[in-house]
């Protein structure tokens, strides 16, 4: 398979005057080739011009077998040149198919040469067609170029012809193989999930396949050889009609698109876990970030006795040390457990129709590692947890504000909790969300609040947000219609940390409509004439009226923006887009995300310098301090700022929130 005599001159294509792939005899030969790394071999090499020694050497190659790979690939290529030119030039039919076939084979041997993978691919992809039916031909996907495979573009021309549906495997091929398609990290990290989703997407949007309008154009090829001395070109056929070019298809391209966008945004959270945890796959929080119709496909052992053992604690009435939790999740457990740990497991468990009482997510504060948590049924799978109504927001918060009424005398009594039970019933909610809010006031009436923590947190709270949290407390104490001292003492004690007078309880309850005076035990008998007595006048509340008290709770969306913000809930609004650290600093309000992406700029910060940028974004210095290492403590288990000759930034954090920060501007950089 070598062209053997004196060398054609070229036309006026090639860079040479001699055909590079003929053997002259003619040309004087080393008596041995040693030139086996092919160091007098140019780029595109020519046998009359090459030195003795390498003809030697190339001969050796040849003689040989042609399969031995240590010999540098321009020996390959001085061989190939002459299959080249035999299949397109020559077009010899008699033997196309077994240069198809060595070519294939000298493919193989030098499978990490990028000259070799390009110039053999592109002979491969017209050439293959002279031996391969069309039926044999199956779907790419590997990006191969900048342009879509000849082959590819016959394989669909051809079907399209024949009246036949596209299936998802070749939608999936035309979407990948496309120069100017957005693959995205998800698709190519989690390959193998991406490509089984995107069938599974498909079949259900078109269970009969993709119809593509024929185009009127036909394929042609044309082919440059690697030896730059000619072009080739073919127009194949099928059935002895030319093959509809669908080069220039935008449609079947858009909507491959539009799937593929859907899918790699639903394996968003798994593909980045897997960034962070590259041996992670296959794990419980992995198997818990897979969309549910993966779950059959990508089944997880550790997920099966999670199941087992969680449906036990539930069955056994849901109450589990969270250390214990994480454990089982994580096979160990630190002595801090942070929040994104709970947002994993609450995840992993939502997978599997568990809930997680509290949701880190909406938590007023993050039970300690020792603290029970509360497991529980949701009815259904659930993947997206953050998704609820602003009924459930405010019902949540209330209902904590309740149980810090409850636990103030250090017991929880029946009448209390009755109360709070009722208060559940009566939210206006689903039945998912109503077994949610039930868990959480098993969670408060287990736990006792952390009144330290309420005081921190209600320390700078402003007057609207102030009056916000009253109506709740008042709305929290009229529950059951009854007031009881003990409640009464807990509201002036919340009260005083917000700063106010403990006195305006009385005055705040008394215009929520409820009787202090006498109760009528038996209806009154006519006595003896005398003076009426008057009727008993109410106490009027100098700041907080009834009508107040009625339209702050009537305003759901209000009561869950303002309390939400006081005790740091994360919300999102339907529609609007998340300033960039809100999604990386989970937990901190911008101001606060905004001061710590500052603090990470630099290792050290004087005092002087910490309090000025406090300042500049509307923040005490001290209230910041404290907020942004007790977030650091929930998420990474350390302080953020260490007091020492002013603060010193943790290193570690820092290249945390930097490594988060770049894959958020990959993946920006991505789907824009």
């Amino acid at each position: 398979m070598v062209y053997v005599g004196t060398p054609p001159l070229l036309n006026t294509y090639g860079y040479r005057d001699k055909c590079r792939a003929y053997i002259d005899p003619s040309l004087s030969v080393a008596r041995s080739g040693a030139d086996k790394a092919g160091e007098g071999m140019p780029y595109w090499p020519g046998y009359s011009d090459i030195s003795p020694q390498c003809r030697a050497t190339y001969l050796d190659w040849l003689a040989s077998g042609r399969n031995d790979a240590s010999y540098n690939p321009g020996y390959m290529f001085l061989y190939f040149y002459g299959l080249e030119r035999r299949f397109f030039v020559d077009q010899s039919n008699e033997d196309a198919k077994d240069i198809v076939q060595e070519v294939r084979r000298l493919q193989s041997l030098y499978p990490d040469n990028h000259s070799v993978r390009r110039y053999l691919g592109e002979f491969l992809d017209i050439a293959m067609l002279a031996e391969t039916d069309l039926d044999a031909i199956e779907p790419i996907f590997e990006k191969q170029g900048w342009e879509l495979p000849f082959s590819f573009k016959y394989a669909i021309g051809a079907r399209i012809d024949k009246g036949e549906n596209l299936t998802a495997d070749w939608l999936l091929s035309w979407f990948i193989c496309h120069p100017e398609t957005n693959l995205r990290t998800p698709a190519t990290r989690c390959r193998d999930e991406f490509v089984a989703l995107f069938r599974m997407r498909f079949d259900r949007r078109f269970p009969d396949g993709l119809k593509v309008t024929k185009p009127r154009k036909s394929l042609t090829a044309s082919y440059r050889a690697a030896s730059s001395e000619f072009h080739g070109s073919a127009n194949p056929t099928v059935d002895g009609k030319p093959v509809p070019d669908i080069s220039g298809l935008r449609k079947p391209v858009e909507i491959a698109q539009e799937l593929a966008d859907e899918v790699m945004n639903d394996l968003d959270k798994l593909s980045r876990f897997l960034g962070r945890n590259p041996d992670g796959r296959g794990s419980v929080e992995a198997h818990a970030l897979l969309p549910s119709e993966l779950w059959d496909a990508f089944p997880s052992e550790e997920m099966d006795r999670l199941k087992s053992w969680a449906s036990d604690i539930v069955d056994r009435g849901g109450l589990v040390p969270l250390e214990e939790v994480i454990g089982r999740l994580e096979g160990e457990t630190n002595e801090k457990i942070g929040k994104r740990q709970m947002t994993g497991a609450a995840d992993a468990l939502a997978r599997l129709g568990l809930g997680l009482a509290p949701d880190p997510r909406f938590a007023l504060r993050s039970p300690k590692a020792e603290e029970p948590v509360v497991l529980f049924s949701l009815g259904e799978p659930i993947e997206k947890l953050e998704e609820v109504s602003d009924s459930y927001r405010s019902a949540l918060i209330e209902l904590a504000l309740g149980s810090f009424v409850a636990h103030a005398d250090g017991r929880i009594a029946e009448p209390e909790r009755r109360a709070l039970e009722d208060q559940v019933s009566a939210a206006a909610l689903s039945d998912q969300e109503r077994r949610r809010l039930r868990a959480n006031l098993e969670w408060f009436l287990a736990v006792p609040p952390d009144m330290t923590l309420l005081r921190r947190k209600l320390k700078d709270v402003g007057q609207d947000s102030q009056a916000a949290m009253r109506a709740a407390l008042v709305g929290a104490a009229h529950a059951d219609g009854i007031i009881h001292s003990d409640e009464v003492a807990s509201i002036e004690k919340i009260y005083k940390a917000l700063g106010l007078d403990p006195a305006l309880a009385y005055s705040d309850l008394h215009a929520g409509e409820v009787a202090d005076g006498p109760r009528t035990v038996r209806a009154s008998q006519p006595g003896c004439p005398g003076e009426a007595i008057p009727e008993l006048e109410k106490a009027s509340g100098p700041k907080l009226d009834a009508s107040r008290i009625a339209a702050i709770r009537s305003d759901t969306e209000r009561v869950s923006s303002v309390l939400g913000q006081i005790f740091d809930v994360e919300e999102e609004e339907s529609g609007v887009s998340a300033p960039a650290y809100q999604s990386q600093l989970a937990g901190l309000d911008p101001k606060h995300g905004a001061l710590v992406l500052e603090l990470l700029t630099r290792e050290h910060w004087s005092e002087t310098e910490f309090e000025k940028i406090c300042a500049s974004r509307g923040l005490m210095a001290s209230g910041a301090l404290e907020v942004v290492n007790e977030w650091a403590f929930e998420t990474y288990d350390e302080a953020l700022l260490d007091e020492y000759d002013g603060y010193d930034v943790s290193p570690d954090i820092a290249e945390a929130v930097k490594k988060m920060n770049a894959e958020d501007r990959d993946v920006e950089a991505e789907t824009t």
